[in-house]
């Protein structure tokens, strides 16, 4: 190979902390694994009391939680079962302390969390009484200057990777490095496109030169990417899942097209975090050997226990309770 033994020894020892490789048998790491790439961030929740009133001061309760679509769809992952490493940045600062500890105390791997030079990210949210969205400001730097040179610090991870989530939130270089990783060793990716506007960023590099397993637009997003799910197709899609919020979602692939419904919550107590969820849950039930039409009913599931919870990410969610309520 043109290396010395203390080279292997080294490289090896590397792996093992990665968690490639397990312990001095060097036997590799059982079972399916997911590297998440994208945001990390500390998430800021303002609830009214009563119906806000624009304009004025609102009585409510506010909170703190570790937040980022990619953090949230990683931690997702880890208590639903599946092995799952994160890919991100935060801050040198008590906040990115509180999000590293957090994310990895659900069970996520967390060595590829660069300490960046910004402040961690916040995104601070209003909530109406009824929990739904009225505003939302984030200050993204930190998962802004991710580059690509921290995905490629990973390059192992991601080429042992059952799959790979990109979280659009991401500069597009750094995305297209990411495809363009997985590609080259023949891994799936999931890529969320988050917003309208981060969609409208993402789709040139939609052009059917980068294979990409699933994309999970809402109709909005869809528009801007293609207009409609037979052009997301033709640019080597292979499965295109549309979120329709209360209306359930359509499931676009090789075995046609699927309407499915969305799964009934006991109640509404907060909508933040239920896309996060069920795309998490989607790419954990592919994994445990379901079809995408089942895996995409399991992801509603999810998503419907998530917003009958206070948290972003239920702390009580396993694979058990999801697919009771499945």
């Amino acid at each position: 190979m043109g290396t010395t033994r203390a080279a292997v020894n080294v490289h090896l020892s590397n792996l093992g902390k990665k968690g490639v490789i397990l312990g001095r048998g060097y036997v590799l790491g059982e079972g399916p694994s997911v590297v998440v790439v994208g945001g990390a961030n500390m998430d800021v929740k303002a609830r009214s009391a009563l119906p806000a009133t624009a304009g004025t001061s609102n009585p409510g309760t506010t909170t703190f939680a570790p937040g980022g679509v990619g953090r949230n769809v990683a931690e997702n992952l880890a208590r639903l079962g599946t092995r799952t490493h994160l890919v991100a940045a935060v801050g040198a600062d008590p906040l990115g302390d509180q999000v590293l500890a957090a994310t990895s105390d659900a069970g996520v791997r967390v060595e590829h969390v660069r300490r960046s030079p910004h402040a961690t990210g916040t995104y601070t949210a209003v909530l109406d009484a009824d929990g739904e969205l009225v505003v939302a400001v984030s200050d993204m730097r930190a998962s802004d200057a991710l580059a690509p040179a921290d995905v490629d610090a990973a390059r192992d991870l991601v080429a042992a990777a059952s799959l790979v989530v990109l979280d659009g939130n991401l500069p597009t270089e750094t995305l297209a490095f990411a495809l363009d990783l997985a590609a080259a060793s023949d891994v799936r990716v999931v890529l969320e496109p988050v917003s309208v506007a981060k969609a409208e960023r993402l789709a040139p590099l939609l052009d059917g030169t980068r294979p990409v397993f699933a994309i999970t637009p809402n109709r909005d997003e869809l528009a801007v990417l293609g207009g409609d799910v037979g052009a997301l197709h033709e640019r080597g899609i292979t499965w295109v899942w549309v979120r329709l919020g209360a209306d359930g979602s359509l499931l676009s692939g090789p075995t046609g097209r699927h309407e499915l419904p969305a799964a009934r919550a006991d109640e509404v107590v907060d909508v933040t975090g239920a896309g996060d969820s069920s795309l998490a849950a989607f790419c954990h039930a592919l994994l445990s050997g379901d079809d995408e039409v089942a895996a995409a009913a399991y992801g509603h599931a999810a998503a419907a226990l998530t917003i009958a919870s206070t948290r972003t990410v239920r702390r009580d969610l396993t694979d058990r309770l999801v697919r009771r309520h499945a």
